[in-house]
């Protein structure tokens, strides 16, 4: 159940308390795909980091070690070692991206495995029990992710079968919740907005999908190659008809700009590859901007990666020794460097939480907009 705390202009403060802890929010979550985040991190190093809730991939999963195995170990929880919250999602954004053929129809969608090419049909029932399966604490819905741009019949089209889509997911989970043996009768379903950048048809599935009843609320199919500009606008034209008792989640966003932009529109929880996929190229976040590690500038840097955090790897290890580590090609530079920038993900929200606590989320806004989005 999510609760609303307080709110400053559209920016919300809350939590969400589920079986398997709260979530303070504005929150990020940290994608660990497989079960693992990339860069050799494991569920143990996140707790250190400040980090609230896992995502997990239910198609990739699916594939292997499959959901049945994951099952008979005892969940994604126990599997992975992770005590907090889980999140999977449907697996519909890799069934649409990474399957080269696929065969769409309202049963669900037919398609070849990016692994081996083996045929994998996968509809909302389908998703349903392929999470129910890992035992997450969050399933999302089995969408369509249509691409951007898209053609405004299409995109209308998907949306309506999206709608019917979810309609079956509820069903099904509310089925499997009460199946004997569930690992997690308590799971919670999450429905997903779709509509590409059209605003009527944002606005309208966002309607019919909101008298649904469900436990949040996901923005999907943004931050797949439209400006920031439409992605902020599209936010701002569907946040009026979100309920407002309910969890908000921007799906796969993004730089930390996005993430002070999206709260200010009443996001209230992320998730994106960028902190840990950046970090294995070098890339550091830190609030006065995002750092190349490769440049020659930092042979004799004796300074931490950010001055101001108290990350273990700030607390530990310099600028010069990372910028070797990463020229000697040692897997250490990416591990410290994917510690830092989830560390630096998960507290630039808890400033954003302390701010919007004291009532002064807007000049924290304005005095971090410019730094954190610049390059170093």
């Amino acid at each position: 159940m999510y609760r609303l705390i307080k709110t400053e202009g559209t920016a919300r403060r809350g939590e969400l308390a589920t079986v398997h802890g709260m979530v303070q929010t504005p929150g990020f979550m940290n994608v660990a795909t497989a079960g693992a985040i990339k860069g050799a991190v494991s569920a143990y190093d996140l707790m250190e980091l400040g980090c609230q809730v896992q995502l997990c991939n239910t198609y990739h999963l699916h594939l292997r070690p499959g959901d049945e195995t994951v099952k008979r170990l005892g969940g994604i929880r126990k599997f992975t070692g992770w005590q907090g919250p889980v999140l999977t999602d449907s697996g519909g954004f890799q069934v649409f991206s990474l399957a080269k053929l696929r065969d769409i129809r309202e049963e669900g969608v037919t398609f070849s495995s990016h692994i081996d090419g083996r045929k994998i049909f996968m509809g909302p029932e389908e998703s349903m029990r392929i999470q129910s399966n890992l035992g997450s604490t969050i399933a999302m819905a089995f969408d369509e992710c249509v691409e951007n741009p898209a053609e405004y019949e299409y995109a209308k089209m998907s949306c309506a079968r999206t709608a019917r889509w979810l309609e079956r997911c509820k069903a099904e989970m509310a089925r499997l919740n009460r199946e004997e043996g569930t690992l997690n009768p308590n799971q919670m379903l999450f429905g997903i907005n779709q509509g590409c950048t059209y605003h009527d048809l944002r606005i309208e599935h966002m309607k019919r999908i909101a008298e649904m009843g469900l436990d949040g609320y996901g923005i999907g199919g943004l931050a797949v190659g439209e400006t920031a500009g439409e992605m902020y606008s599209v936010i701002e034209a569907i946040e009026p008809h979100m309920p407002k008792d309910k969890i908000r989640y921007l799906m796969g966003v993004g730089t930390p700009a996005n993430l002070l932009e999206a709260v200010r529109r009443g996001v209230d929880l992320f998730d994106c590859v960028m902190p840990t996929r950046n970090a294995r190229h070098g890339h550091a976040f830190t609030m006065e901007g995002c750092r190349n590690m490769l440049n020659a500038k930092y042979v004799l840097d004796e300074a931490p990666l950010d001055e101001t955090c108290d990350c273990p790897v700030c607390r530990r290890f310099t600028r010069a020794y990372i910028h070797h580590l990463f020229k000697a090609g040692e897997m250490l530079a990416m591990r410290l460097t994917v510690m830092h920038n989830l560390y630096f993900y998960n507290h630039l929200l808890a400033k954003i939480r302390d701010a919007l606590d004291e009532g002064r989320f807007e000049a924290f806004y304005k005095e971090n907009i410019e730094t954190v989005g610049r390059r170093i």
